[in-house]
């Protein structure tokens, strides 16, 4: 087991007093409780304790450029000098921030900021509604997608139990379940319900780091078409980290509507948007629709404040430059092909998933290619194990029952090699 030192369990202590749990987010939590962070640079983050980790969750994923990466934090300050934090009212870095949005995704001639990806996601739905007329929606087995109740089904197994209390029946009883990578069955879904929309993550993230197959977007796509359904890429992990376009780009699969958060605000500023094409978007214009029967509402009070306006307007340009894919992806692949080569070299039943710089370790007989897939069978003790031993030696993962990972343009091969060298350390003690 994994124990973190005595300042760490001091202030676990405090915080169960103030925090239910201690923590501010389950994901957060791993057994006994969690280390609390004093510093961090690049990829690596130091705790109270002055513990050095390398970071492999950065920021649950939005921290493509590593921590306080220096021209993040040189826009920070740049934004509070010449405009300061939070306005209310309409300035020129939410229409520079817009313009860098559509300038880099395909499906986006118009964009409106939200504060979360769980926002973006909400005020999607509400806007595929409106446009379609019909109130139906479609989701994934194992897709997350922040916690709108319409898209809090089916996201951890079994996928059929409530995933909160509090949750009402007529929250969830529009919200139809289809099966990830099998396009048979969303047809035969699809065919037996009128959907407003259907949403899904190009990669499964939650869910495991689970690739769509190329061909599976692709049908989704043309029976989107035939059924007059709008298709929404949740794009708030894929997004500008797969390719400056998002996943869309990288697999050549255009969205009717694009959910962005976590790397669109830069650096770890709270963010989200939707966009679309103009006869969609339109639907949020009130000058256009004065009717509020006729249009879909939007707002919110920190919506593209000049803060994260202007760091994330900064930040994208950055990756618009394209220099960082290639290497966070050369290092995806490396550390995935590293990973399945120890497994099979000892022949453990533990198999490595992902793209890019996405990628997800599972305790399963075979390797999953869905969310179903990757729970069936698994082997939770011996993950929870692999979790502790990677903490043990100062790495960090999310979470303990189903490991995976991000990385950032600040990991270099030698992290990953570290990375690959205690996991055949663990191996090995399997085996023994």
């Amino acid at each position: 087991m994994f124990m973190p030192g005595p300042k760490s369990r001091e202030l676990y202590e405090r915080a169960k007093k103030v925090l239910p749990a201690g923590i501010s987010y389950a994901i957060r939590f791993f057994e006994p409780h969690p280390f609390y962070v004093a510093k961090a640079k690049g990829c690596r983050v130091w705790d109270v304790d002055g513990n050095e980790y390398t970071d492999y969750w950065v920021g649950h994923g939005a921290l493509i450029l590593g921590h306080n990466h220096p021209l993040m934090v040189k826009a920070v300050k740049e934004a509070v000098d010449k405009i300061g934090t939070h306005i209310g009212l309409a300035h020129e870095y939410e229409v520079k921030y817009a313009e860098q949005v559509v300038k880099m995704i395909p499906s986006a001639e118009m964009v409106r900021f939200t504060n979360s990806g769980t926002e973006a996601n909400m005020y999607a739905v509400r806007l595929a509604r409106a446009y379609t007329k019909r109130v139906k929606i479609g989701k994934f087995e194992g897709g997350w997608h922040g916690g709108y109740d319409a898209l809090h089904v089916a996201v951890s197994y079994p996928f059929n139990e409530p995933e909160s209390a509090g949750l009402t029946e007529g929250a969830t009883k529009d919200t139809v379940v289809l099966p990830y990578n099998d396009l048979d069955g969303c047809r035969k879904i699809m065919k037996q319900h009128e959907l407003a929309c259907v949403v899904i993550e190009p990669v499964l993230g939650a869910g495991g780091c689970i690739p769509a197959e190329k061909e599976f977007l692709k049908g989704l796509r043309e029976l989107c078409d035939e059924t007059g359904t709008l298709l929404i890429f949740d794009e708030v992990i894929t997004g500008f980290r797969l390719a400056p376009g998002g996943g869309q780009e990288y697999y050549g699969v255009i969205p009717d509507i694009t959910v962005l958060g976590k790397a669109l605000g830069g650096g770890g500023l709270p963010v989200g948007g939707i966009c679309s094409r103009t006869e969609i978007m339109e639907l949020l214009d009130h000058l256009k629709y004065p009717n509020k029967t006729e249009r879909a509402f939007h707002g919110g009070t920190y919506t593209a404040n000049p803060l994260v306006s202007y760091v994330g307007c900064t930040i994208l340009k950055e990756f618009e430059k394209g220099y960082v894919y290639p290497h966070i992806n050369r290092l995806g692949d490396k550390i995935r092909n590293g990973l399945e080569e120890i497994f099979q070299k000892y022949n453990l039943q533990i198999h490595v998933t992902g793209t890019g710089s996405m990628i997800g370790i599972h305790f399963t007989k075979k390797k999953p290619i869905n969310a179903r897939e990757a729970n069936e069978g698994k082997d939770i003790e011996l993950s929870k194990k692999y979790h502790a031993h990677l903490l043990n030696n100062h790495i960090v993962v999310i979470k303990p029952t189903l490991p995976h990972l991000f990385l950032c343009y600040a990991h270099t091969d030698d992290e990953v090699e570290e990375f690959l060298r205690v996991t055949e350390e663990f191996a090995k003690s399997i085996k023994k």
